[in-house]
């Protein structure tokens, strides 16, 4: 079983000898990143997208890291969003875009393959294009050819997990002079502000025992993660925390959103992972237990609750009851309850907590959570 080091967490000299490549550091830059990109986007001249004219369609290319961009502008903008807005992940770009529709490509070095393809089918057909990526890159050259808006990425950062609120943020600015979700410049500042406080919480130097971080991670770490949004808002935090977890901590996580995940949440509790849940922990509670003769005790199953307060009670009713039968059933189950404000400011609270949380976990099982040997054999036998 995967074992977290609490020490470790709060070895500064350790965490940074881990950390080669500054993970914590470049979350706790969220903040900047939407002040920052709210200049680059005025800078870019974001406001003569699509021509200031309300597009016919909006399509979101990105992938990886950057995934998450096209799940919050399809959260935010389904509800009220005068046009339809659909995402992709990679070509071919759909038959019915055409010079009325607007293509949104986001990728952080302007060389994933996917959104590239995309850029550069939506500019030969003569649709309007606005594009996030790195300066000079390939994204930025189709963008400039097509007479479309380039935004360069804020502030470096070493991957695209650890740039989302530079990517994030041109985009969310575009949607709202488009009219397809209110986003405003006051609330992506109040969103940077959340984000330094979470950050603040979260930082190396606060001890695991008030770090929310540092505390999810250590829950967290024997355990089989389940990550559950109670709502559509909460499930793309959810989304987001499992796909960090596996990404950064190495560590296999699923994920859902009630309504629909009640089930096969509940399910999983009486499979390997809850049955004989009790009998384990009896086990491991018994100072005679032989790890070599009877084998090493099972993992449990892991529920990380992602609560949104402005649910309407119904809702909030099945998330307590899927908690209590996890709780009755003998998991691990953590809840973590978003932060009062506007649909972006509620989400970036707890995408911030679980991006630091799966940040500790890996390196609280003395793994670093910017490189992975495995991703880079893969990369080698696909170049």
């Amino acid at each position: 079983m995967p074992w977290v080091d609490e020490g470790r967490l709060d070895d500064q000299d350790a965490l940074r000898a881990l950390d080669t490549r500054d993970a914590l550091r470049s979350l706790a830059s969220a903040g900047a990143q939407v002040r920052r990109a709210l200049v680059s986007a005025d800078e870019a001249g974001i406001s003569r997208v699509a021509g200031g004219e309300r597009p016919r369609s909006v399509l979101v290319a990105a992938l990886g890291g950057s995934a998450l961009v096209c799940d919050v502008l399809d959260l935010l903008a389904e509800a009220g969003s005068p046009v339809p807005v659909t995402t992709r992940r990679d070509a071919p770009l759909p038959g019915w875009v055409g010079p009325l529709d607007l293509v949104i490509a986001v990728s952080q070095s302007g060389r994933a393959v996917g959104p590239l393809a995309l850029a550069a089918e939506a500019a030969r057909r003569g649709a309007a294009l606005l594009t996030v990526g790195a300066a000079g890159s390939p994204l930025a050259a189709v963008s400039a050819q097509a007479r479309g808006v380039h935004v360069d990425v804020a502030i470096p950062t070493p991957s695209s997990r650890t740039a989302l609120w530079s990517m994030l943020t041109p985009v969310l600015v575009a949607a709202d002079v488009l009219g397809l979700t209110p986003c405003p410049t006051p609330v992506l500042e109040r969103v940077a502000d959340i984000l330094d406080e979470v950050a603040d919480e979260c930082r190396p130097t606060s001890e695991s025992f008030v770090n929310p971080a540092k505390i999810l991670a250590t829950g967290l770490g024997e355990t089989v993660p389940v990550v559950l949004g109670d709502g559509l808002l909460t499930g793309v935090a959810a989304m987001r925390a499992a796909s960090m977890l596996a990404r950064t901590a190495r560590v296999p996580a699923t994920h859902g959103f009630l309504p629909d995940a009640a089930s096969q949440v509940v399910a999983c509790l009486d499979g390997p992972f809850g049955s004989g849940l009790r009998d384990a922990q009896s086990r491991d509670d018994d100072f005679f237990a032989d790890p070599y003769l009877d084998g090493p005790a099972a993992p449990r199953l892991g529920l990380l609750a992602l609560r949104d307060p402005d649910l309407d009670p119904s809702a909030t009713a099945l998330a307590d009851a899927v908690v209590a039968s996890a709780r009755e059933a003998g998991a691990v189950v953590l809840e973590q309850e978003a932060r009062s404000g506007a649909p972006i400011e509620r989400l970036a609270s707890l995408v911030a907590l679980t991006d630091f949380a799966a940040t500790y976990l890996a390196l609280g099982l003395g793994l670093d959570p910017s490189v992975s040997r495995h991703v880079v054999e893969l990369s080698d036998r696909t170049s």
